[in-house]
């Protein structure tokens, strides 16, 4: 599954979405982790009201199963949870790589419900109602 962080330094989740001068999307599973890309952004980030900012950030995390930030409008929330991306607010700075090997053990275990629903994001369902 992938996962995107916002961040300004590229190892840190320190960043308000809005806000964010890149995000860091990487490919996750139970196995390990790998970096997929940087996003870099630019122009008048910060500047409240201004919905035309949030369009390149959703473009980029529409394949994220995962999104991690340290804070996000409710606008930007609403429009990552309508592309089923499930947010995560982190309460302080945190590293990237910390997050992915916290996150990599829950996979190991037992992943919560919304975890387990974000792991087949883009995965076709399959039914089978013989079992």
């Amino acid at each position: 599954m992938k996962v995107a962080f916002a961040t300004q330094d590229l190892k840190r989740v320190d960043a308000h979405f809005g806000w964010a001068k890149n995000i860091s999307i990487y490919e996750l599973d139970e196995n390990g982790h790998s970096l997929i890309e940087h996003v870099a952004f630019d122009g008048d980030l910060q500047e409240d009201g201004n919905e035309d900012k949030l369009a390149p950030k959703i473009e980029a995390v529409k394949d994220c199963a995962i999104l991690y930030v340290a804070a996000i409008g409710g606008s930007g929330a609403a429009r990552v949870v309508a592309n089923n991306i499930h947010p995560i607010k982190v309460t302080q700075p945190e590293n990237i790589e910390d997050l992915l090997n916290k996150l990599q053990d829950v996979l190991k275990g037992n992943p919560p419900p919304f975890l387990r629903k974000a792991m087949s994001k883009g995965k076709e369902r399959a039914f089978d109602f013989e079992d």
